[in-house]
């Protein structure tokens, strides 16, 4: 099992459209990969950052969710809203120990 999470470093005043934007996102997600996505928001450290974190049973899981959301066109739509909010991110992949 593992455990993706993509880190966003958001644009300075952004965190409300970026939180509204990162829900609608996750509906489009949701349905079409039927994998549930958490977001989660700073408390301390850097400002304005966001993440989500879904959880697969393998890699090639994760890559067939990635090509499911890459040809959706209403994630095509989403992700071409949401990416003039953020200032950068990276993605982080983990083995679930226990």
């Amino acid at each position: 099992m593992i455990v993706v999470r993509v880190i966003f470093h958001l644009k300075f005043g952004m965190a409300k459209k970026a939180s509204e934007a990162l829900r609608n996102g996750r509906t489009i997600i949701e349905k079409n990969t039927d994998v549930p996505m958490r977001i989660l928001s700073d408390i301390t450290g850097k400002s304005y950052t966001f993440v989500t974190e879904m959880t697969f049973k393998s890699l090639a899981d994760f890559e067939t969710s990635l090509a499911k959301n890459f040809s959706n066109p209403d994630w095509q739509k989403w992700y071409d809203s949401f990416i003039p909010l953020v200032d950068s991110s990276y993605r982080e992949i983990m083995n679930v120990v226990e």
